[in-house]
């Protein structure tokens, strides 16, 4: 039993690292656009202004090191869904994922 317990726990803090992992990989894709393809077509943006987008948007990016990263990020979300759904968690302990 105490080796079941343990299993578990590590599953979840794999599922931790994961999730950390696909923020910054957003947040580096995000990150890069910006620097790259905004300012290549004269983007900017004021102080207060908000942007909202869609994940596909990543995909059409003309870098392909950005669409590599969206791809990336996609398996490891499918990957991370995967594994939540053929482990018996308690909500509780996903709430990291909310």
């Amino acid at each position: 039993m105490k080796a079941k317990k343990k299993y578990k726990k590590e599953l979840l803090n794999c599922l931790k690292y994961m999730a950390f992992s696909e923020e910054a990989l957003l947040e580096t894709m995000m990150n890069m656009m910006i620097l790259k393809e905004m300012k290549q077509n004269d983007i900017a943006f004021e102080n207060g202004d908000t942007f909202s987008f869609k994940d596909s948007i990543f995909d059409y990016s003309k870098d392909k090191n950005i669409r590599k990263i969206a791809k990336l990020r996609r398996q490891m979300m499918k990957t991370m869904h995967k594994l939540v759904e053929k482990n018996t968690f308690k909500d509780k302990q996903l709430e990291f994922l909310g």
